[in-house]
């Protein structure tokens, strides 16, 4: 199409403005004896590529999945590039370990019920340094959650406002 438009006299400049190609490429396929074929590209190598297989055997045979981990590990074997490349190429393969683990246990009403504490850390009421916690109650079966704060002096401190 290129070849026609100019052999029909329209000038490089205004077929590169129209197609918004650069000059230069117009050029080429003018002078081109053959249509141009769309060419693969190579798969750029990584550095990552020789440790993959260990990667693999130590994710999905070993369970492990910490980027740290596995950075210390394939730079024993000889491995001199960066953490980030390692934590994309890990990360759908945690992401789909995570997946596996998230299945819910259900139970029948009345069967189960789950109980925590935790400790919120410390405030001041009425000028007193006191600790506050949380204790959380969660039915199984229907998820309903039961929550109440606590608080306890702190014994053997003063604390002046």
């Amino acid at each position: 199409m290129i070849k026609d438009v100019y052999k029909r006299g329209m000038t490089i400049s205004a077929i590169a403005r129209e197609l918004e190609l650069d000059r230069g490429t117009v050029r080429k396929y003018i002078n081109a004896s053959v249509a141009p074929s769309k060419q693969k590209r190579k798969k750029a190598k990584s550095k990552l590529d020789p440790y993959k297989d260990h990667l693999h055997q130590r994710m999905l045979e070993g369970g492990v999945y910490n980027g740290e981990r596995l950075l210390d590990e394939i730079k024993q074997l000889g491995y001199t590039g960066g953490k980030t490349i390692l934590k994309d190429y890990i990360k759908p393969f945690r992401d789909k370990e995570k997946k596996k683990y998230s299945v819910r246990y259900e139970t029948l009403p009345g069967e189960q019920m789950q109980v925590d504490w935790k400790e919120l850390g410390e405030i001041i009421l009425r000028g007193e340094r006191i600790k506050l916690s949380m204790f959380v109650a969660t039915l199984g079966y229907s998820r309903m959650k039961y929550t109440e704060f606590r608080h306890h002096k702190i014994k053997n401190m003063s604390y002046s406002v």
